[in-house]
């Protein structure tokens, strides 16, 4: 039964202000998300969380949050020990968590999100006016302005995040977990909730900052703990190189810049004129878009998840359908093509989520690096497959492609994320290609296998492949590209060069074109080093 704030424990708890975990561990199965983590926060100061995908962050504060419970350790929050049956219990603690994926009901109203599952009034009426009033009040208080009658789904998603900081702000929150916060953000935004988290901290309030984004955490980090494989590998402060933070987070070093030549732009390999795409519910996902990509270069699209870039790169494959407009590889357009002759005619493809799109899990390593072309020579003879050459061709690959497997016919679920996409990207990069299209390439990779990656993006354009590459990362946008499309609610709002600054491709992400981008930032155009519109 979890321990109340009113247990006798509790009457001396100002002596011992912290959040505390000790000795945390859960298991899934024979997997060890989280092994004997010790973790303190302290009122005053943001302690980030850092870490790659799966190493373990989330499984943690999920815990602390009281979403799951631990097999093995103790929670102690102001000197009482707690057990956490739900995150009701975490609440009544004084603890608030900020989700990666907003928890707001989107036909609700902010005040009535304000109120979910602590509706105030009285004879089981609910009190809006009251809920209306707390939210106006908390919106001054931290500068966070929130219209309260405003329906969820009509707000951006930097809005909406306020509005999660409001709810746990509303429930006397004094420790405020949140859990990858920034993904969904635009430059400006990051540098808002930045300042929001200050805030917070000067008031008094202890924040875990959840994230694997290195210049985040240099940026505001009073204290940092890099987990790796579910177990704490190191502490840090915030004057601590990128450099050292990244090997403590893979276990060896890594560089963290991208080495590439003056690209040799060549002729047009992929021409887009007036695509659009409409979802099944109506709404158009992309809106008369027009892009060309030059054989010799990396075209980056750059944006906030959700305004079109998914539907754009399934369009591109054949997966999501057109409304209208035409797709041209090397002249020739296949647009009306199915997705088989679309790899056909030379396009490759590495889909955002490998998971369900990029490979069969439970095929082995050999099977899926021939899963585009096994049914053509020299892997097919006729109807019968070539085991001996489908072999061969995965020890060169693994081999190439440094694939971290016991054997070629492991399957493929059983790797990592990094291996997993570079089985995707091994197999892609196998045959002669006009075209790469490459969306969110290394999302769920860990900071070495980003490096190799990287390196073979680049290496793919000095082939003179055409390559475009969808990612929300700016720093991969900044490493990679030769041209930078900013897309914002399907369409393409303007074409700047790779070391435009975050603030106009910020503003940029938000809707401005790249004059009214440029105006706001104060720069001149040689500072976005070419634009094209």
């Amino acid at each position: 039964m979890a321990m109340t704030p009113d247990a006798p424990e509790a009457a001396d708890s100002r002596a011992d202000e912290s959040l505390r975990l000790s000795g945390i561990t859960k298991r899934f199965g024979s997997l060890v998300a989280n092994s004997g983590i010790d973790l303190e926060l302290r009122p005053g100061e943001i302690h980030c969380l850092l870490g790659e995908n799966g190493a373990g962050k989330s499984t943690l504060m999920n815990i602390l949050y009281g979403l799951l419970q631990p097999d093995e350790g103790q929670i102690v929050v102001d000197g009482v020990p707690r057990v956490f049956t739900g995150p009701r219990n975490a609440i009544d603690a004084g603890i608030g968590m900020v989700h990666q994926h907003f928890m707001l009901v989107d036909v609700f109203t902010v005040a009535e999100n304000m109120i979910l599952g602590r509706e105030p009034g009285t004879l089981g009426l609910i009190n809006l006016r009251q809920a209306r009033r707390r939210v106006t009040e908390l919106s001054q208080q931290y500068g966070l302005s929130v219209d309260p009658d405003a329906r969820i789904e009509n707000l951006p998603v930097g809005i909406q995040q306020r509005v999660e900081i409001l709810k746990a702000l509303a429930n006397d929150a004094r420790y405020l977990i949140f859990d990858e916060p920034t993904a969904v953000l635009t430059p400006q935004e990051i540098e808002e909730l930045m300042r929001v988290m200050r805030s917070l901290r000067d008031e008094g309030k202890g924040v875990i900052f959840i994230t694997h984004k290195l210049r985040e955490v240099r940026a505001i980090a009073d204290r940092i703990t890099v987990i790796r494989r579910g177990a704490v590998a190191g502490v840090a402060g915030p004057g601590e190189s990128e450099a050292s933070l990244a090997e403590k987070m893979v276990g060896h070093q890594v560089s963290l810049t991208v080495s590439k030549q003056q690209h040799e732009a060549g002729d047009v390999r992929l021409r887009l004129s007036g695509v659009t795409a409409v979802a099944a519910n109506g709404s158009v996902a992309v809106d008369d878009l027009d892009l060309e990509v030059r054989g010799g270069e990396i075209l980056c699209i750059a944006g906030v998840q959700g305004n079109g870039q998914s539907e754009l790169a399934a369009a591109l494959i054949g997966t999501y359908p057109l409304r209208s407009g035409t797709i041209m590889v090397d002249g020739r357009t296949v647009d009306r093509f199915t997705t088989k002759e679309r790899i056909d005619a030379g396009l490759g493809y590495v889909p955002e989520d490998r998971q369900h799109d990029g490979f069969v899990g439970s095929y082995s390593v050999a099977e899926n690096l021939v899963l585009n072309s096994y049914h053509k020579p020299p892997y097919a003879q006729g109807l019968a497959l070539r085991g001996g050459v489908i072999r061969s061709n995965a020890r060169d690959r693994v081999a190439e492609f440094d694939i971290r497997t016991t054997s070629i016919d492991t399957e493929v679920a059983a790797l990592s994320g990094g291996n997993q996409q570079k089985v995707v990207l091994a197999r892609e990069l196998s045959r002669e290609l006009a075209v790469l299209v490459a969306s969110q390439p290394t999302r769920g990779v860990d900071v070495g296998a980003i490096e190799f990656l990287h390196k073979r993006l680049v290496a793919e354009r000095d082939r003179g492949t055409a390559v475009l590459i969808i990612s929300t990362e700016l720093d991969e946008v900044a490493a990679l590209a030769d041209r930078v499309a900013v897309m914002f609610r399907g369409r393409i709002v303007g074409i700047v060069g790779p070391h435009t600054s975050r603030e106009v491709l910020g503003l940029m992400m938000a809707g401005a074109s790249v004059e009214e981008a440029m105006a706001s930032a104060d720069v001149t155009t040689e500072e976005t080093e070419g634009v094209v519109t």
